[in-house]
């Protein structure tokens, strides 16, 4: 299976780079905004991977102790929006090898994308911020298509742009919205241990391999150039 992968398609939060930093103080910035209760780094570490509304959402459930009404949220999001702008890049960052690996994979002629359900106006930014940009051929955020991980749009997307088999494309991770995007899809998937998966542990999701750390990537997809 591993000797026929073409294409790599990567997360980004919690798997290229550790936003959560940035995201919290984004989150607790509108939340003393809008005079709700505040709510801590590791929390916010559970709630992050279904996009930026649900985050809010998430926030704003735990603040108020009950569901939040959708023109509570649409009015919230506009303040979450500003303040993440404000704080995109200040405290996030790379994790270890992931700048070397990707080099790796690309200069080895592999197609590389990154596949997130963060909002794009958010992802070039700071792929540019962490200079890996440029390793990247296509860059799909949550709200490029018109659905996002769990679902396998964004990653069937890849398949025909590229023009690729099913067994040539892979799904690397670290939340279990990737897996079962991936298991969608039909494609291979790695999921990595170390990112943000609501507690959980990411082999219970039944990735076709469980990495614990970016470079064991290199141990599956091993470049041939």
């Amino acid at each position: 299976m591993w000797d026929k992968i073409k294409a790599i398609a990567f997360d980004l939060d919690g798997t290229l780079i550790d936003s959560v930093p940035d995201l919290t103080v984004a989150t607790q910035e509108a939340l003393a905004e809008l005079s709700l209760k505040s709510c801590s780094e590791a929390q916010v570490r559970t709630w992050v991977g279904n996009g930026a509304e649900m985050l809010m959402r998430r926030a704003m459930t735990h603040a108020l102790g009950s569901d939040v009404e959708q023109t509570a949220l649409d009015a919230a999001m506009p303040i979450f929006m500003h303040h993440y702008q404000e704080n995109l890049e200040k405290h996030s960052a790379l994790y270890a090898d992931v700048h070397q690996v990707l080099q790796t994979l690309f200069d080895a002629g592999f197609k590389l994308a990154v596949v997130t359900n963060k909002p794009y106006r958010f992802t070039l930014p700071l792929l540019n911020a962490f200079g890996i940009n440029d390793f990247f051929s296509l860059v799909l955020g949550g709200d490029t298509l018109a659905k996002m991980k769990p679902d396998p749009l964004p990653l069937q997307h890849l398949l025909h742009e590229w023009q690729l088999d099913k067994e040539a494309l892979l799904m690397v991770g670290d939340s279990k919205n990737d897996i079962l995007a991936a298991k969608a899809a039909g494609i291979a998937s790695i999921g990595l241990t170390y990112g943000y998966n609501y507690g959980e542990d990411i082999g219970l999701s039944g990735p076709d391999a469980v990495c614990e750390q970016f470079s064991e990537i290199l141990n599956w997809v091993k470049p041939t150039k």
